[in-house]
């Protein structure tokens, strides 16, 4: 299952239509959909090393925007939905010191889940949930995601072919790292 994924993913970084999924991807994996844009973003670098740079700004800029929808979807639905309920739990008190322990370090969460495999729609709905400034919110996602997006391109358009070979050799072993790490992000945002 995962090499067919992988050949087909290796197909689609060729196809004329590459450079808008990998737009629509980075867009809701930064809101609400599981799968990071790396997946499409290293085939179609190492399938095309000479648009890196184009595939790392597509995803920064999809990124970014889909981020503000996570933004958006903390900052209304929460309101909306979440509050009532947590009032009326008696936990409303509980919520607003988190709510200020989180901006409080608002820009490193931002930044840490913007670079590493950290789930970052996770940070863009609560940062809208907890009220972080939108302008803090937006000029860290731009760093961070430009960070992440530029330094994948730069190896991969530097060391390409062995970066390919390891990954079609190591494929299982690098899937399941991420598996962890995803898993790993979920369980600490759980305990956070």
């Amino acid at each position: 299952m995962i090499r067919g994924l992988y050949d087909w993913t290796m197909r689609l970084a060729t196809h004329r239509h590459a450079l808008p999924a990998l737009a629509a991807v980075s867009f809701v994996e930064s809101s609400f959909f599981p799968i990071p844009p790396d997946l499409l973003m290293i085939p179609m670098i190492l399938a095309r090393p000479s648009r890196a740079w184009l595939v790392a700004l597509v995803s920064l800029v999809a990124s970014v925007l889909g981020g503000l929808l996570g933004y958006a979807i903390g900052a209304f639905a929460f309101t909306e939905i979440g509050q009532p309920i947590l009032a009326s739990l008696g936990k409303a008190d509980a919520m607003a010191e988190f709510n200020t322990r989180f901006n409080d370090f608002g820009f490193w969460a931002v930044l840490v889940a913007g670079v590493t495999p950290f789930p970052y729609k996770v940070i863009t709905i609560m940062s809208g949930w907890t009220g972080m400034p939108l302008a803090t919110f937006v000029a860290t996602s731009i760093l961070a995601r430009g960070l992440r997006f530029f330094v994948v391109a730069a190896l991969l358009w530097k060391f390409g072919a062995p970066v390919r070979d390891f990954i079609e050799r190591r494929l299982g072993l690098v899937f399941t790292a991420f598996v962890a790490l995803l898993l790993g992000g979920f369980l600490l945002v759980r305990y956070l």
